[in-house]
């Protein structure tokens, strides 16, 4: 019987003539996480396969890309096969990686490369599908689609998911049918969100679109808010991430405080781990990588 733990997706063959007929509930080992164990007839149906998350909010300039390539890097530094995909022309997550691919998401989804061709391995168990202006022909290969346009995304990562355990996908701000697709790609949504009044806001019109998007997809679902920017010199801060906290108490991360350092990285071509790792934003970014694989154990 293969067992696969639903928090971090690490997977286990178990012998089921040892489990004892009254257990009902397994333990992963690896992160300790407690989950219900299938009916013997279900288990050879339990689907492997990555984890995937949403960097998401429509507000521009709440950090989306720090989150989306340092959660990626975190994950990849703690042992997991990680896919950042980056679904914004501005192509930001190239340049934050120091690196500078030839082709990316849209050369592969069109059908123009080989999976193995348009990934670029950006560091150790670390893989990026690249954005760019590329993308607007994807925008408009979606648009052409009479119908399905909105599962083009799933269609195309289907052909490379399997090989990780992590596929972390930075969005654009706005609402486009690229947004639109990763919606219907994801299961787990991430927002991050500026401790200030506009960022409010536009947390609360994203659920709005969000909540649309739940009506055909069930299982997409918001898993953490993470408050960014926080600066405790500025009560009005202090101020929003109480009201966050009271909102939406357990989805609500630890915050990433203000700190230079997140912002100097990328005009470096490194991440916060390597560009300043005993920096706040390093400390911060591994606690988050902590919540998100369920393992309190990594860089301890």
């Amino acid at each position: 019987m293969k067992l696969v733990c639903p928090n971090c997706k690490k997977e286990y063959e178990v012998d089921e003539r040892r489990i004892p007929a009254t257990a009902k509930v397994a333990r992963c080992k690896f992160c300790d996480h407690r989950f219900p164990l299938p009916r013997r007839d279900e288990a050879a149906a339990v689907p492997a396969g990555p984890r995937r998350i949403g960097v998401m909010l429509s507000k521009g300039g709440v950090g989306k890309t720090t989150t989306s390539v340092n959660l990626a890097a975190g994950l990849a530094c703690g042992g997991y096969r990680v896919l950042l995909v980056d679904t914004d022309t501005q192509g930001q997550d190239s340049f934050a990686l120091g690196v500078k691919p030839q082709a990316g998401l849209t050369e592969m989804i069109m059908g123009e490369l080989a999976p193995e061709e348009a990934m670029i391995r950006a560091r150790e168990r670390l893989w990026l599908l690249a954005g760019g202006k590329a993308l607007a022909g994807l925008k408009r290969l979606i648009d052409r689609k009479d119908f399905g346009g909105e599962l083009t995304l799933a269609e195309g990562l289907a052909k490379v998911e399997q090989r990780f355990d992590f596929v972390i996908i930075d969005t654009s701000p706005g609402w486009d049918p690229i947004t639109v697709n990763v919606l219907f790609y994801v299961k787990e949504v991430l927002t991050p969100v500026s401790l200030e009044a506009m960022s409010l806001q536009g947390l609360v019109e994203f659920l709005k679109s969000l909540a649309s998007i739940q009506r055909y997809r069930k299982d997409i679902r918001l898993r953490y808010i993470l408050p960014t920017f926080l600066d405790r010199r500025v009560a009005r801060s202090e101020e929003i991430l109480a009201k966050l906290r009271k909102l939406y108490s357990d989805k609500v991360c630890t915050p990433i405080r203000y700190n230079v350092r997140l912002s100097e990285a990328p005009a470096h071509g490194q991440t916060i781990y390597e560009y300043a790792p005993g920096s706040n934003g390093a400390q911060d970014y591994r606690e988050l990588v902590r919540k998100v694989s369920g393992n309190d154990k990594l860089f301890r």
